[in-house]
């Protein structure tokens, strides 16, 4: 039987994919990040299940060698100011941390992938297994963008894309057509948080800006599916509800709703549209 090594970050994201692969008939073997991933994942019938801390490369490669695994998927997100603050590399990670023209999130995995391939280990598409829940082009709520939304979306993809070629992050939250947050190493539901902090800043003063924020999410012009690949669900919806957000922008075909139907109920009952092109 095949095996897949699902590198498991947090979130539901691995515990989907551990669940499809074995319905798809791999043995599956999680390597589980110490500081990002579920205790949860234990109890999910994994053939093997095996903790290491980021930065542990070495560590990785090894545990993969010993059980057979030569196809992996990054199945989860990890903090990206954990990627950069609490990782402790061993010797191959420094190695690879040295060799970086830029710090940033694309670079780091983009190498890491290298160094599993050099060693026998193929990085596979993040949504290879889960291509049910990348979402669908069209409006997927009971309602569908205003005026005023439909132009916030234009904008926040515009402002998205240029963001994105220097992959400093995904998200922009838009009022009137004017940017009140921009993702960095963040996240995206913190993002959407400090957009609403800033929102209710302004109440009681004079103000052009309509109340009601729009969120766009996009992929990266260049983005490489193996990992980072945008991801929403529940907590996506109930952030920006918090927030006083109406409107999430989406790419249509690269960005996975984890929670699928149950996200889109959510949505309409908060009267939020979610719209995907």
């Amino acid at each position: 039987m095949a095996r897949l090594g699902p590198i498991a970050g947090n979130g539901k994201f691995p515990f989907l994919v551990l669940e499809a692969a074995r319905a798809q008939g791999f043995e599956v073997v999680v390597a589980a990040i110490r500081e990002e991933t579920d205790p949860e994942i234990k109890s999910k019938g994994a053939a093997a299940l095996h903790w290491l801390s980021l930065g542990e490369l070495s560590k990785l490669i090894e545990t993969f060698k010993r059980e057979g695994v030569t196809r992996a998927v990054m199945a989860g997100q990890v903090k990206h100011k954990q990627i950069f603050s609490s990782i402790k590399p061993d010797w191959r990670l420094a190695k690879v941390l040295l060799s970086l023209g830029t710090r940033n999130t694309d670079s780091l995995l983009g190498a890491v992938a290298k160094v599993l391939a050099d060693e026998g280990i193929a990085l596979e598409n993040s949504t290879s297994l889960l291509e049910p829940l990348l979402a669908k082009g069209g409006v997927l709520t009971r309602r569908g963008p205003s005026e005023t939304e439909r132009r916030n979306i234009e904008y926040g993809r515009a402002v998205a894309r240029r963001l994105g070629e220097y992959d400093i992050g995904q998200t922009v939250v838009i009022a009137e057509a004017a940017c009140v947050a921009v993702e960095a190493m963040e996240g995206t539901d913190a993002t959407i948080a400090r957009a609403g902090e800033i929102m209710r800043s302004l109440e009681g003063e004079a103000s052009t800006l309509e109340r009601a924020l729009t969120v766009v999410k996009i992929a990266k012009p260049a983005q490489d599916m193996r990992f980072d690949v945008p991801v929403i669900g529940l907590a996506t919806i109930e952030t920006m509800r918090r927030a006083g957000a109406s409107c999430l922008a989406v790419d249509a075909g690269r960005c996975l709703l984890l929670d699928g139907e149950a996200m889109v109920d959510a949505a309409n009952v908060a009267d939020i549209t979610l719209v995907a092109s």
